[in-house]
């Protein structure tokens, strides 16, 4: 699902809503988000999952082409952990999910 498939499928379930509306709405959620990561706090959606940022220490890596050690620097990446509810929503049986796109799985 991308950004736009959201908003779409949130202004037809919330008539009440403009499309520039929930496109707003959306995009304010996303960015908040995305600040709160970026200033280091945890993010948690109960029943859904939480969002936090790991460190990747330093370590020394490789160039392919002239297999010179490369010192790699620190890096802050975001990471999500999945709810139990989402991992139980995910893990239906095949034979039970429906089935999305190609159907001649």
């Amino acid at each position: 699902m991308t950004r736009s498939d959201l908003v779409n499928l949130l202004s037809e379930r919330f008539t009440q809503l403009t499309q520039r509306d929930t496109e707003f709405a959306v995009k304010t959620i996303l960015d908040a988000m995305s600040d709160a990561l970026a200033r280091g706090h945890r993010i948690e959606i109960r029943g859904f999952g939480s969002f936090s940022v790991n460190r990747r220490p330093p370590r020394k890596g490789r160039n392919p082409r002239s297999g010179e050690q490369v010192l790699i620097p620190e890096k802050r990446v975001p990471h999500f952990k999945p709810g139990k509810a989402l991992r139980e929503a995910v893990d239906v049986p095949v034979a039970c999910a429906p089935l999305h796109g190609n159907s001649s799985l």
